[in-house]
């Protein structure tokens, strides 16, 4: 597999794990959560997310996509890993794209739904039942594990990366 199929099956690791993680020890009632009119609700958002990734599957394998309505949020959420996971399946095996770079594959879809996991999170907070805050950059993120069950994040780590990224300046004061 080429360095950049490595990397699309990387990023929709990191996609199952951010999902995941914003989705982790939600209330049930979460799934249906309306922030403001026209806002979707986590449960739209996931059928959202797995509309793109099988939007994206047609580059791979032509035809069009059109995702199930499930009405039980835990098998939306599954169905989303499946799609997930035969995309990925494509970039594995090396299906041809068509009419489409794997660049454009990323900031086009697949970056789409990475928006989507963030906003999961947001809804979070704003249901009262905020996503812990992670360092990704230690997460336990693996191309091979595109499944809804992610490992936990791992502890806080101590020690020079964390001093190296506080000792940082803020991108507003290297600017004064």
């Amino acid at each position: 597999m080429d360095e950049k199929r490595i990397l699309l099956k990387h990023f929709l690791a990191a996609l199952a794990y951010r999902t995941q993680k914003a989705l982790r020890d939600a209330p049930p009632e979460f799934a249906d959560f309306r922030a403001a009119p026209k806002v979707r609700t986590p449960h739209e958002l996931i059928r959202h997310m797995d509309s793109v990734l099988g939007y994206s599957r047609t580059y791979f394998l032509g035809g069009d996509y059109r995702p199930p309505i499930l009405p039980d949020f835990s098998v939306a959420i599954a169905h989303f890993h499946e799609i997930l996971t035969d995309v990925a399946k494509h970039i594995d095996l090396g299906t041809e794209l068509h009419g489409i770079t794997p660049e454009i594959l990323l900031q086009g879809p697949f970056s789409d739904a990475m928006t989507h996991a963030g906003q999961l999170a947001l809804l979070r907070r704003l249901a009262g039942s905020p996503v812990p805050p992670e360092n990704f950059i230690f997460a336990d993120i693996t191309s091979e594990n595109l499944s809804p069950n992610q490992p936990q994040p791992p502890q806080p780590r101590q020690g020079l990366a964390r001093e190296t990224i506080a000792a940082q300046p803020s991108p507003a004061a290297q600017g004064s």
